[in-house]
């Protein structure tokens, strides 16, 4: 393993694989009114991340915030193909995991959800290369580049 790889083990909510440059929120932050589930923004002005996109990105927040809403909001993102590749979060969400297992219920698509240990949730960086694997585990490999802020 190289000097910028992590591998990181989380608890898993709703396994997959996926794979995608680390989007990190370091607030919370509730995906009803605070993801476009059309276009994948985030609308909310009150957030760090309003602007920016999360469709195809590894979405890493401390946990989600508010309305059981956002299930659906999550849901619709997965179906309009604008959600994220994964979400990783340091405290467990059921309101987020049920969106996503609904996703897989209704329309056979969904996206994987991990509960990182906070000591594992703190190594993952902005723009990290992140793979996630079906049993939780998490690869995270350093960005040798900067992105544009609103590229997916």
């Amino acid at each position: 393993m190289g000097v910028n790889e992590k591998t990181l083990k989380g608890r898993v909510l709703v396994a997959g694989s996926a794979s995608g440059r680390a989007l990190v929120a370091a607030t919370p932050l509730s995906l009803w009114g605070g993801l476009d589930p059309a276009t994948g923004m985030i609308p909310d002005r009150r957030h760090e991340l309003c602007g920016r996109c999360m469709t195809g990105r590894v979405f890493v927040l401390p946990y989600g915030k508010g309305s059981s809403t956002a299930s659906a909001i999550l849901a619709e993102s997965i179906r309009n193909k604008t959600a994220p590749a994964a979400i990783l979060m340091k405290q467990t969400d059921p309101i987020i995991a049920l969106g996503a297992i609904v996703a897989d219920e209704l329309f056979g698509q969904t996206v994987p959800v991990i509960v990182l240990p906070p000591e594992h949730y703190e190594r993952i960086a902005e723009g990290d290369r992140i793979t996630v694997e079906p049993d939780g585990t998490v690869q995270a490999v350093a960005a040798d580049e900067p992105e544009e802020n609103h590229t997916p």
